[in-house]
C-alpha cells in the first residue's frame, strides 16, 4: 500500500502521465543545454572567431547526434518544432529588444538607405532567388514543386538573420555598419514575412496587372499600418505611465505594464493580420524614446536588463533547436537515395543567396552614394563588402517559414519538400558557421580600428547635428568635410533631406510630443520623481 502511495503521489500532488513525464525530461535537458550554451559562450567571449550563435548551433548538433545514437536513429530532437512557439513567444522579445536598444541616432540618420536595403533590396533578392530556383531546380529534378512553392523559397531565403548580426557586429566599434545591417535585417525580416503571407493568400495561378497592383497595394498597407500600430501602442504606454505615475507607489506595476504593452503590440498586429515584426520593432523605438524616461531610475535599469535577458534566452533557444534538428533522420532518409540532388540544391540556394544579395547591396549603395554630396556620407566599397557579407547569414526566420511551407507540424513525407527542408537547414548551418566565423576577421581586415568610424561623424560632431541636439542648432559650422547649416529652405530640403527632416522633427518633438508623452531632454518633458534627467536620444 505504501509503495502504491509513493508511486501515485508526485510533485505538486498530481500524477503525471508518461507523455507529461517525457515533456518534463525534455524541457529539463533543454534548459540544461541553454545553461551550457551561456557558460561556454562566456568562456569563448574573447575569441575573435566564435560567437554565442555558433556555440549554440554546435552544441545543438552534438546533442542531436547523441540523442540520435541513444534512440537508435529514431530522432535527434527533444522538442517538436512549432511555428507558433517561434512567432508568438520567441521572436517578439528579440525584435522588441532590438528596437529598444538600438542607437536611434544612427538608425534614423541612415533611415532612407536602411529602408532601401530592407524593402527594395529584399524584393530584388526575392525575384532573383524565386526565378533562379524555378529554373535550376527543374533541371536538377528534385520532384514536384508548384509556383507558390518557388515564390515561398524566394521569401524564405531573402530573410537575413538579424539575430546573428547582433553577435558578429559591434554597435560601438562599427556603428554605421551595425545600424545599416541590423536595421536592414529587421525590415528585411518583416518584408520577407509579409511577402510569404501574401503568397499564401493570393491566387497566383492567374497573375495579371490587376493582381500585381493589388499585391503591391496590400504590401504597402501592411508596412504602413504595422508601423503606425507600433507607434500608437508605444505612445499609449508613454502617456499612461506619465499620467498615472506608477513609480510613486510600485515600480513593479510600471515594469509589468511596459512588458505587457510591448507584447500586446505584437499580438494586436497578428490579430489584425499585420506584420508583428515591424510593429514590435517600432514600438520598442518609441518606448525607448518616451516611455523609458517616464519610469523611475530603478525601473529604467530593470527594464533594460529584463528585455535584454528575454531576447538573449530566445536567441540561444532558437539556434540550439536548429542545431539539433539538423540531424532529423525523417528528412535525411529522402536524401540518402539522392545525395547528388541534395548537394546540387544546397549549392544552388547558397549561390542564389550570394548573387541576390550582391545585386541589391552594390546597386542600391551606388544609387545612395549618388545622392550624397560629401565623401564622409558615402558608403565606400569596403563597407559595401562587409554589408554584403554580414547579411548572408540565414537563420530562425528562414527556418520557421520553411517549416511552415514544406512540413506539417515538423514532419513531411514528400521527397521534394524533404529535400528543400534539409537544404534549408544546410544553408542555415553553413551560412552561420562559415560566414559568421569570418565576419569579425573580415571587419578587422577591411576596416582597421582607426577606420571603424569611417563614413560617420565622430560622437562630438554627431552631437551637433540637428537630430541629436535639443538646442536650436548651428547656423553655420565646419567640421572636417561636413558642413552643418540650419535647413531653412526647400533647397536645403532637397540637398540634405535627412538632416532637414530631423531638424523639423526635433522642433515638433520638443514643442508637442514631449509635453504630452514625456521623455528626457525636451522642454516640458519632465520625468517623474526618481527618474534621471537626460537626453531623449540617450544611447542604451
Amino acid at each position: 500500500m505504501g509503495t502504491n502511495l509513493v508511486n501515485n503521489v508526485v510533485r505538486l500532488g498530481f500524477k503525471l502521465s508518461e507523455e507529461d513525464q517525457g515533456s518534463i525530461n525534455s524541457i529539463t535537458l533543454f534548459v540544461s543545454l541553454l545553461c551550457a550554451c551561456i557558460v561556454i559562450g562566456h568562456l569563448l567571449e574573447e575569441n575573435r572567431w566564435i560567437n554565442e550563435s555558433i556555440t549554440a548551433l554546435v552544441i545543438g548538433v552534438c546533442t542531436g547526434g547523441v540523442i540520435l545514437l541513444t534512440s537508435n536513429g529514431a530522432s535527434s530532437r527533444i522538442l517538436e518544432f512549432n511555428e507558433g512557439l517561434f512567432f508568438i513567444y520567441l521572436l517578439p522579445p528579440i525584435i522588441f529588444n532590438a528596437g529598444f536598444q538600438v542607437k536611434k541616432k544612427q538608425f534614423f540618420r541612415n533611415f532612407i538607405i536602411i529602408m532601401m536595403f530592407g524593402a527594395i533590396g529584399t524584393l530584388i533578392s526575392f525575384c532573383i532567388i524565386s526565378f533562379g530556383a524555378k529554373e535550376l531546380f527543374e533541371k536538377i529534378g528534385i520532384g514536384y514543386l508548384d509556383l507558390r512553392d518557388y515564390l515561398a523559397i524566394g521569401a524564405i531565403f531573402s530573410a537575413t538573420d538579424s539575430v546573428c548580426t547582433l553577435q558578429v557586429l559591434n554597435q560601438d566599434e562599427t556603428p554605421l555598419l551595425y545600424s545599416l545591417v541590423f536595421g536592414e535585417g529587421v525590415v528585411n525580416d518583416a518584408t520577407s514575412v509579409v511577402l510569404f503571407n501574401a503568397i499564401q493568400k493570393f491566387d497566383i495561378s492567374n497573375i495579371d496587372v490587376q493582381v500585381t497592383l493589388k499585391f503591391a497595394g496590400n504590401f504597402l498597407y501592411l508596412f504602413s499600418a504595422s508601423t503606425l500600430l507600433g507607434v500608437v501602442v508605444g505612445l499609449l504606454s508613454a502617456y499612461l505611465i506619465k499620467k498615472i505615475c506608477f513609480g510613486r507607489h510600485s515600480t513593479d506595476r510600471e515594469i509589468a505594464l511596459m512588458i505587457l504593452l510591448a507584447y500586446l503590440s505584437y499580438m494586436l498586429a497578428e490579430l489584425f493580420d499585420l506584420s508583428g515584426i515591424l510593429t514590435v520593432f517600432f514600438c520598442g523605438i518609441v518606448m525607448s524614446h518616451y516611455t523609458w524616461h517616464n519610469v523611475t531610475a530603478s525601473s529604467q535599469v530593470t527594464t533594460r536588463h529584463a528585455f535584454a535577458t528575454l531576447s538573449f534566452i530566445a536567441e540561444i533557444f532558437i539556434f540550439l533547436y536548429v542545431g539539433m534538428d539538423a540531424l532529423d533522420m525523417e528528412k535525411w532518409n529522402f536524401v540518402k537515395s539522392n545525395p547528388g540532388k541534395y548537394i546540387g540544391v544546397s549549392a544552388v540556394l547558397l549561390g542564389l543567396v550570394l548573387v541576390g544579395r550582391a545585386c541589391f547591396v552594390f546597386l542600391l549603395s551606388l544609387l545612395s552614394n549618388c545622392t550624397k554630396r560629401t565623401m564622409t556620407d558615402r558608403i565606400n566599397f569596403k563597407q559595401q563588402v562587409i554589408i554584403w557579407w554580414a547579411g548572408l547569414m540565414r537563420g530562425s526566420v528562414s527556418m520557421a517559414l520553411a517549416y511552415n511551407q514544406f512540413t506539417r507540424f515538423g514532419h513531411t513525407q514528400q521527397p521534394a519538400n524533404a529535400i528543400t527542408i534539409t537544404c534549408t537547414i544546410t544553408v542555415v548551418l553553413f551560412s552561420n558557421v562559415v560566414f559568421g566565423l569570418l565576419t569579425k576577421p573580415l571587419v578587422r581586415w577591411l576596416l582597421p580600428q582607426s577606420q571603424h568610424l569611417g563614413g560617420l561623424l565622430s560622437p562630438e560632431q554627431s552631437a551637433l547635428l540637428p537630430l541629436l541636439t535639443s538646442e536650436q542648432g548651428l547656423d553655420v559650422g565646419e567640421m572636417g568635410n561636413v558642413s552643418l547649416r540650419r535647413p531653412s529652405s526647400l533647397c536645403m530640403l532637397l540637398s540634405q533631406p535627412t538632416n532637414t527632416i530631423h531638424y523639423y522633427w526635433r522642433k515638433f518633438d520638443d514643442s508637442w510630443m514631449r509635453p504630452v508623452f514625456g521623455g528626457g531632454g525636451g522642454e516640458g518633458g519632465g520625468a517623474p520623481p526618481g527618474s534621471p534627467k537626460g537626453g531623449g536620444d540617450i544611447l542604451h
